[in-house]
């Protein structure tokens, strides 16, 4: 093969590898730049603040903290429920898939319950279908820690 006819050679496969490489690219991109659907975030703080409880002895509530507990109260947020009436808050946190949550789902149906799933990115991005199926079942679908759901845009809407 003279230098001509390979030098062409290795600008069409030069060419080819890069055509490839930007399709696969934009493929891998829509797979992960869907937007995910979330309570309005217009006017909420972006400062970080601690999260926990302070247990106490006196069979009471554990204190959340003034701040938590603004928090909470501004955005109609659920943490220890009401003391006066006693509630049984069913929750699920649903890092990895073992299996069980479509027979989860299928038992809260048939008894007409309610629970609250707490998801991680990775759970979203791994099992997007039984996320839609939790929240168009009338279940709270929650972030299981403050950064996994921020680096990934979903898009999840009620049907």
């Amino acid at each position: 093969m003279n230098i001509t006819k390979r030098n062409y050679f290795f600008k069409y496969l030069l060419l080819f590898i890069l055509i490839v490489g930007i399709f696969s690219l934009s493929i891998f991109e829509q797979n992960t730049d869907m937007n995910l659907n979330t309570s309005s975030s217009n006017g909420l703080s972006n400062k970080k603040i601690g999260w926990g409880i302070k247990r106490n002895d006196n069979h009471e509530q554990p204190d959340v903290g003034s701040e938590n507990k603004k928090v909470l109260e501004n955005n109609n947020g659920i943490c220890l429920g009401n003391k006066d009436k006693k509630f049984i808050y069913l929750t699920f946190d649903e890092g990895y898939e073992a299996g069980y949550t479509n027979k989860i789902l299928e038992t809260l149906k048939n008894n007409q319950v309610k629970a609250a799933f707490f998801i991680t990115a990775h759970y979203v991005n791994s099992q997007p279908d039984i996320v839609k199926q939790m929240i168009n079942e009338g279940h709270i679908v929650g972030n299981h820690t403050p950064k996994s759901l921020m680096s990934i845009n979903l898009k999840i809407e009620k049907v």
